[in-house]
């Protein structure tokens, strides 16, 4: 799961020492203001939002899509400058324990969205990785299910309305060119590319398949319950609005950034914008909670290195390789035993053993958690629109209302990118027990206010997923010296971002650089190191909280293991951990600190 940016289980689920206080928080006066007016808040930026309702599976303004102009940014930051003046106007003092923990939360929040404001336009809208122009393909197939009329209507609308939404996007990238603000040349024709899928097929091409839209729209009033006059009326119209409005955008679009791509530089690091390295900074604090320095993340980064190099050697002994670690590597690249083939058997094959991987971990995760998800997880391939430019693997979480489970999404473009000694561990970062546990179980709590059960904090998140590829080794697990092999290798590349990402942004390497010490030091080949690369090119910051999130987990674990001794449970320490929702690492330190003070009792954070 790659998070763009910063920021039902019981009552016991909150934090061991302050569970008691908790259960009588309602109670309190000012705890049911504070609880009112984070609802308020939660729910206004709901109401501004149809994408995001739709993604939570609420289906209130189905037929519309989010306003993304500078006037509506403008109007958000003046809304959230007077909500930071309303929090400050409750009592501190009469607030509950795990009431204040919410305050800290939502002024640390708030403070930090007022504070980067600034950098507003410094964000790439639209990249390989993601932006608007994905966002309305995955919205539509992924969250806007159809079972009504209205359903059905709301997608027409939504559809059509494509055409003043790019107009929208268009009149932002403009802001942000006119600042001098645009991402290097690269990576504009893998932006073009999936915008130019969304045109292909029926109806924009005659005698062909249809194009993703319309497949989606077809398969959804085909399932439904609509008599054969109800559904072709729907087809030609949603048909219509995919050769108006739809087109009209999505073209619109395509000749925007031609004409941008040409005027692009090939600079690769953000030092290069205005202000870039003090964005730079913030974007580390931003990702990994902590105030990082950039040349010690760097150097973080080779120490890292170097022992997982270490432990690498171990396994090529183990195995009875002969030669020396680059070797090694050029074996796992190349011998067919660690690949499926790159056919439609082959990607069949890969997903059968994903599913395995996956009911194996399922049967076997109560022995982490006390507290599991409600919600199942799958797994699906990347649709084929987008596998070009998406990531290898990702976790898409359920929607609220339980009409679809959790995603684990595998991209099966290329299947020389995807070995098999990865996809345990790959797995096991995605689904469970990583994001998909992790996700689901902030989503299901009750007693928290939404805005911490649906918090985006990248250093918690992706630490977690992180630290949840080691927790199967700990079970017997990755029991295949190859695939314990795999498990490195992605913490490796885990590691490795921290030398390359602070290359890239502070030291100024060049993305030819940045993909050298790739080569140098990683098992994946010359191609997906070129677009591991990319990605940290177009998301400075974010490729550093994985490493930075697991050495955390890791280090709040030794301590309490060190200070309970027998005490110690693990599926206490991780029901607490992940009890209280996404946290800042520093919070985290502090649930941790204070359920050790406790003596280590309950499942509770």
């Amino acid at each position: 799961m790659i998070s763009r940016r910063r920021f039902g289980a019981s009552v016991a689920l909150l934090l061991g020492t302050l569970a008691m206080p908790l259960l009588f928080a309602a109670e309190t006066d000012e705890d049911a203001r504070l609880d009112a007016f984070f609802e308020s808040v939660f729910q206004r930026g709901l109401d501004r939002s149809p994408t995001r309702q739709s993604a939570l599976g609420i289906r209130r303004d189905q037929d519309k899509w989010d306003d993304i102009g500078e006037a509506r940014a403008l109007e958000s930051h003046e809304l959230l400058k007077r909500d930071l003046s309303v929090l400050r106007s409750f009592d501190v003092a009469k607030l509950s324990p795990q009431a204040r923990l919410s305050y800290r939360m939502f002024e640390r929040s708030a403070e930090r969205g007022i504070a980067d404001f600034r950098w507003r336009d410094h964000d790439y809208a639209m990249t390989q990785m993601g932006g608007l122009h994905t966002r309305v393909p995955s919205t539509l197939t992924n969250s806007h299910p159809i079972a009504t009329r209205a359903d059905a209507d709301a997608y027409i609308a939504r559809v059509a309305g494509v055409g003043p939404l790019m107009a929208q996007a268009i009149a932002g990238l403009v802001r942000q060119e006119a600042k001098g603000i645009r991402p290097p040349r690269f990576v504009y024709a893998q932006v073009i590319g999936p915008c130019e899928n969304m045109l292909k097929g029926a109806p924009f091409d005659a005698g062909v398949a249809d194009s993703p839209i319309l497949a989606d729209f077809r398969a959804k009033v085909t399932k439904a319950d609509f008599t054969d006059a109800e559904r072709a009326d729907l087809l030609a119209r949603v048909t219509a609005a995919l050769l108006g409005g739809f087109a009209t955008g999505y073209r619109a679009l395509i000749a925007h950034l031609r004409a941008a791509e040409a005027q692009a530089d090939t600079i690769d690091g953000i030092w290069k914008l205005p202000d870039g390295q003090a964005y730079y900074e913030a974007q580390l604090e931003s990702y990994t909670t902590l105030p990082l320095k950039a040349a010690d993340v760097h150097e973080l980064g080779l120490r890292e290195v170097a022992r997982i190099h270490d432990e690498m050697r171990a396994i090529m002994k183990r195995v009875g390789f002969a030669g020396n670690l680059q070797d090694f590597f050029a074996f796992m690249r190349s011998d067919p035993q660690f690949y499926h083939p790159d056919n439609d058997a082959g990607r069949a094959a890969y997903v059968a053993e994903a599913n395995a991987l996956l009911d194996e971990i399922r049967k076997r995760q109560s022995e982490l958690f006390g507290v599991l998800p409600k919600a199942e997880v799958v797994v699906r391939p990347t649709e084929a629109w987008r596998e070009k430019s998406a990531p290898k693997a990702q976790y898409r979480n359920p929607p609220q209302d339980g009409s679809s489970p959790g995603i684990f999404y595998i991209n099966l473009a290329d299947m020389k990118a995807q070995p098999r000694y990865q996809l345990a561990a790959t797995l096991y970062h995605e689904a469970i027990p990583g994001h998909h546990v992790e996700t689901c179980i902030a989503h299901e709590m009750t007693g928290l206010p939404k805005f911490r059960r649906f918090a985006s904090i990248a250093a918690f998140s992706e630490g977690w997923g992180l630290y949840s590829e080691r927790l199967p080794k700990e079970m017997g697990l990755y029991a295949d010296p190859y695939s314990d092999f795999g498990r490195l290798s992605l913490e490796l590349m885990r590691a490795c971002r921290l030398v390359v990402d602070t290359g890239i942004h502070h030291i100024k390497w060049t993305r030819e650089r940045a993909t050298a010490y790739f080569d140098e030091n990683m098992p994946s080949s010359h191609y997906d190191n070129q677009r591991e690369i990319d990605r940290y090119i177009v998301i400075p910051g974010q490729a550093t909280s994985y490493y930075v999130g697991m050495q955390k987990f890791l280090e709040l674990r030794s301590r309490a293991k060190a200070k309970l001794g027998p005490a110690f449970d693990l599926r206490a320490f991780h029901d607490v951990a992940l009890g209280a929702g996404p946290l800042p690492l520093p919070i985290l330190d502090e649930q941790i600190a204070a359920w050790i003070a406790g003596g280590g009792k309950g499942r509770n954070a």
